[in-house]
């Protein structure tokens, strides 16, 4: 799993964070994806908080997340994502305790 602490682009909160495929993977198996993008456009992703994340996937499905939402400037843009991310930074940072 890869997985660091920083800054969230999408919230600003410093907080342990996850990484987040740009084109999901349930998708990279699929062969109108493996036609159309490299393996390496596949694997790329974004290092977000937990909070924000959960929120991507609930807001969006699988195919609109890789057709919509393939890089960062597209999420910050949809403003209904742009509302959660609001909402998340003002929220308290949890995880680990010793950062």
């Amino acid at each position: 799993m890869r997985s660091r602490y920083g800054v969230c682009p999408l919230c600003g909160r410093e907080c342990p964070l996850t990484f987040h495929h740009l084109t999901p993977r349930k998708l990279h198996r699929r062969k109108a994806f493996r036609r159309r993008y490299s393996r390496e456009t596949l694997n790329e992703g974004i290092h977000i908080c937990r909070d924000c994340h959960d929120g991507i996937h609930d807001f969006y499905d699988e195919k609109t997340l890789a057709k919509r939402f393939a890089d960062i400037r597209s999420l910050q843009a949809d403003p209904a994502l742009a509302r959660h991310f609001r909402w998340v930074a003002r929220k308290k940072v949890r995880g680990r305790a010793d950062r």
